[in-house]
């Protein structure tokens, strides 16, 4: 089953109102599919998230499950210093987690894909797809 991150760009409003919506039909009793959304502020985080270094981290944390930061920059064959600047970055954006274990941090993505929702119109920045 592929897990995906829905990443919108806006103030949050349309997604707020959108969970609010899902809560009223959970409490209906009616079956929802899992839904993971991440609302950035604006197109400069979006632009950081999308940047080909963060992006070759998240595919090979998703796919070799490394068990420390360091680890992480062995996979990539990147400096570690660029390499943790980049992961604390990630986990800011709440798109990885670093879990403690024991002295490493292990960076960890729960997302198989990410959905990129933008609107082109300045005033519907956070607009649900219809």
């Amino acid at each position: 089953m592929t897990t995906t991150l829905t990443v919108r760009v806006g103030d949050g409003t349309d997604t707020r109102q959108e969970a609010r919506e899902r809560i009223r039909a959970l409490e209906r009793g009616e079956e929802m599919e899992d839904r993971h959304v991440l609302v950035l502020e604006d197109e400069t985080a979006l632009q950081r998230l999308l940047s080909p270094a963060n992006l070759e981290l998240l595919g090979a944390i998703r796919e070799h499950e490394p068990e420390s930061m360091r680890a992480t920059a062995e996979l990539v064959d990147r400096d570690f210093k660029e390499v943790h600047r980049n992961l604390t970055e990630l986990d800011a954006l709440n798109v990885i987690t670093l879990e403690q274990d024991g002295r490493a941090k292990r960076p960890v993505v729960r997302f198989d894909e990410l959905d990129i929702e933008l609107s082109l119109s300045s005033g519907d920045r956070d607009a649900a797809p219809a």
